[in-house]
Formats: structure tokens, sequence, C-alpha cells
């Protein structure tokens, strides 16, 4: 394991009138010496690393941040630390995540999570590089997000019992346009024919140089990206499921802002990403919610009796639905044909579970006195119809994908289902509506939040840095916004479970 930041044991013969090497060479030759790195100190860090190594007697622990151009030396200890904080980040567009790691021995030290800030400016990516074009809307945007990550960084160093200034380096996994923002760069070009970004691979910089309250000489490593539609956090998910290095052929689906795909082995790898994300994570519909407390997750619906039953992520009175909570309530309303093949309410089926609202007829999941809310929660049908529209998108993606490599989707010994869509999905209910391919359920495997998984192993292991930065030059990707195949998918996809119901041979076919 060769972590982003390491220490080296020193000792060196103290000066003397025969010997009149000055400090930080002294130190650089003990170091050459110990380990055969020829180390480079940044210009700020040589009065305080020069006085340090004084202090302790030339001798204690050297400070260095294992870069790609090479090892470079950034603070000097009086012995070898037990702990060696770094933050990984999952720089969400709505959501971010953190782990802090200890680099001495990999442990997760602390955990955390903030809404992204950027919200204020903009609900999703488009409208923030947008809002990025107006005057000082890019500096907002940065600052913003600068400012979550460091108030992330603090709630993580204190559970710990750490300053967040002994935060040693940062990873951090996102979309491409989230990185860009992050590092202050405009996307404006991400939205335009033909979505080149500024930066795909962006160098190890100092934290400081962004206005992060981290230790001043923590390096970030940025997940790199492959275009506008296939960032760091799909790198990541790849690492992290270890896709890349297995025999067999297998898929991962993450779901997100948008639907990302990636199929291949340890030789090829093809990807793709469309606007499948926001109705499955629970973005578009009215009650829609992030996975969280007061989510409806699972629902039941007996098809004999109508009756339902629903269970929340906190085991709570219900706010709303999340991603998977909506994928099983619309699978129920099939099977118990509340709703017809082309995703229609049939009222007459359960007449007391409709109601009328300012945007039509809305199917009531709980009453008001059973919410948390004292609001009912509901589906519509507007709603209804954005799901339709993100599961033909999600399975006419899969297909479309898998076509390109003139393979079907029983050659998958595996389909990794990433972030809080795959913690909290049944495979079997996205099955019936279409969503998933018709497969033996133990193929699909839920992963976990893959995007912070992947910037933890970035900081942990060289091996992990350099293989995320072949893993840019390996994949390709597959442009949807201009696939006529496609399209032409998608719309035979806007049945339950298909047009071609010989395509999910487990699934009831009703008149």
């Amino acid at each position: 394991m060769q972590p982003f930041v390491y220490t080296l044991a020193v000792e060196a013969t103290p000066p003397s009138l025969q010997d009149n090497t000055g400090d930080i060479d002294r130190l650089k030759k003990a170091i050459t010496a110990a380990n055969g790195a020829v180390v480079s100190i940044p210009f700020s860090r040589l009065a305080p690393i020069a006085a340090r190594f004084r202090k302790y007697g030339f001798k204690g622990a050297a400070v260095i941040n294992d870069l790609p151009s090479g090892p470079r030396l950034v603070d000097f200890l009086a012995g070898p630390p037990r702990i060696l904080p770094a933050m990984a980040l999952d720089l969400g567009t709505t959501h971010l995540e953190a782990s802090l790691l200890n680099l001495v021995d990999g442990r997760i030290l602390a955990r955390g999570n903030r809404e992204n800030s950027q919200i204020e400016f903009g609900a999703d990516i488009l409208s923030r590089i947008h809002y990025a074009a107006k005057d000082d809307g890019l500096s907002r945007l940065h600052l913003a997000i600068v400012a979550t990550v460091n108030e992330l960084a603090a709630d993580l160093a204190l559970q710990a019992g750490e300053k967040k200034e002994s935060i040693r380096a940062l990873a951090v996994s996102g979309n491409t346009t989230m990185a860009h923002l992050f590092l202050g760069l405009d996307p404006a070009q991400l939205c335009r024919e033909p979505y080149i970004p500024l930066v795909n691979t962006p160098d190890p910089f100092a934290a400081a140089e962004i206005g992060l309250a981290l230790h001043p000489a923590a390096p970030v490593w940025v997940m790199p990206s492959i275009g506008s539609y296939f960032g760091g956090d799909l790198i990541s998910g790849i690492m992290a499921s270890g896709m890349d290095q297995r025999e067999e052929t297998c898929m991962l689906i993450d779901v997100g802002t948008n639907a990302e795909v990636v199929v291949g082995n340890r030789e090829w790898l093809i990807a793709c990403a469309g606007a499948a994300g926001p109705a499955l994570e629970g973005g578009v519909a009215r009650m829609g919610m992030r996975a969280g407390p007061g989510a409806i997750e699972h629902v039941e619906i007996d098809p004999r009796t109508l009756a339902l039953r629903y269970r929340t992520i906190d085991g709570g009175k219900p706010l709303g639905l999340c991603g998977s909570g909506i994928i099983d309530l619309v699978a129920c309303l099939y099977l118990a044909r509340i709703i017809d093949i082309r995703g229609k309410f049939r009222q007459e089926r359960c007449p007391d579970r409709f109601v009328e609202t300012g945007e039509g007829l809305a199917f009531v999941v709980a009453a008001p006195q059973d919410s948390a809310g004292g609001e009912a929660v509901v589906l519509g049908q507007v709603d209804l119809d954005a799901m339709m529209r993100s599961k033909a998108a999600m399975y006419a993606i899969l297909t479309t994908l898998i076509n390109q490599v003139g393979l079907d989707f029983t050659d998958l010994n595996r389909i990794y289902v990433a972030g809080a869509f795959g913690r909290h999905i049944d495979p079997r209910r996205a099955i019936t509506l279409g969503m998933l391919p018709d497969l033996p359920l133990e193929i699909f495997q839920a992963i976990g939040n893959s995007s912070l998984a992947g910037a933890g192993l970035a900081l942990l292991d060289r091996q992990n840095r350099e293989r995320c930065l072949r893993l840019v030059g390996k994949i390709t990707y597959l442009e949807l916004n201009v696939n006529q195949e496609f399209m032409i998918r998608f719309s035979g996809s806007r049945f339950i479970p298909h047009t071609d119901t010989a395509l999910f041979p487990s699934v009831p076919v009703f008149d």
C-alpha cells in the first residue's frame, strides 16, 4: 500500500564544523538514503520543515505527498503518527457524502454528509451551468461548494477528535460539471456540442490553492473524467466494483442525476449516460425525496384484496417516496391492475384510494393522518408519466449499450447497481416494470456509494491512482444524444413491461 500521503522515519547526522550541509539539504539526503526517493519541497514549506527538523534533533518522520510528478516533502514530525487523516468525498449534485480515513492503516475514522449549498443557485446541473455564465455566478458557485466541503471536513474532524487542519489529503469524486465548479472552472462548453470539458484529468494541487481549510499542504486528487456526461464518479464506480479487473463481462449501473452505465471486463469497457435518473431517485415526483428518514422505500399491494402496506427507511411516519419506493409502488399498481400497461390509472379498481389534485388524478399511498407532515403521500398521474419515461430511458440505455458490443443480457456475469438507488431497490420490482433485464436475481449486486468508495481507494494506494488514470484511456464512450437506435428502443420501452413481452418472461401480461 502506498497512500497519497505517507511518513518515512529519518535520522540524519547533526551538522558540525566539519559538515556544513544546509538543514534542508541534509534532510533530503537522509530521505534518499532511507528509501532512494529524491524529494522536492514546495517553497511555502521550506521554513516550517527546516525549523522542525532542527527542533527534533535531526530525526523524526518526514511527511511526503506521493504525487505523479514525484514525491514531495511537506512536513516533518517528531515521530511516525498513529493517525494521518485524509478525506474521501463524493461531490454530488444534491448532496455531499464523505469519509475520513486513516492513511496509516486504512481505517474509517468518521462519516458524514451535507446538502450541496449550490442548490440555492440551481437544483440541477444545467441550471447551474447557466447561472455560472452570469456576472460573478461562477465565483458564487465555486465559493459555495468550497464552503460546504470545509463544513463537512470540520464535521468529520470533530467526530474523529481531530482538527480539520490536520486533514492531510482529499480525493474528490463527482460528475464533470461538479468537478469544474469545485475547481472554479467555466463549465459553459459542457452543454454545447461537441460537449468538451475544460479539463478531464486535473493535476493534483494543494488544498489551500482553492480555499480549502485543510492542512495547507494537503494534496487534492480529483478523479478524472472522460467527457461531459462521464465523470470521475463513474471512474470511481468502476474501481469500486472491480469490473475492470475481472475476466467475466459485467455491467455497472449508477443512477443519480443521470443514469450512467458501463459494460466490460479487464480487456475492454464501453459506457454511456442518459437522462433516466431524476424520477428514479425521487427527483421528479411531487412527493419524491432522497433516500433518507421518512422516505417510503418499500410497498406491497395484495393483488386480491388491494390492501396496501409500506415501509419507511427509518421506520417512522412517511414524508414521501424515494426512488425504490416509487419503483415498488408502480410495480405493485401494475400487478394489482390499478394501472394498465401504458401506466395509466384504472380508478375503478379502488376508487376510495384516489383523489383529485390540481394536477389531476392521484393515488393515495398514505393518508394525511398517517403521514409525518400531515399531508397525504400521493402518486399523481403526472408523476407516473414521468416514471414511465424514466424506466423506458433506463431500459433503452441498457439495451443500446449491450447491443453495441454484440452481446445479450444473458452474457453478463454480474450487474452492479450503485448508489442509494442500488442500496434500496428491489430488482424483482424493477424487472416487473421493464426497467432492468429479466435475469436471475442473483446477477444483481448492490455496491452502495461507489463514488465515495472509489475516492477512498485512490487515497489509500498508488496502484489505484495509476489505475484510474489508465481507465480514462481504456473506456469507449457512446454518445446517446445523437444515437438513433436509442430513440427507437426508448419508444418500445414505454409500456409495462415492454412492447415485446417475450423479453420479460417472468412478468405477467394483462389484457
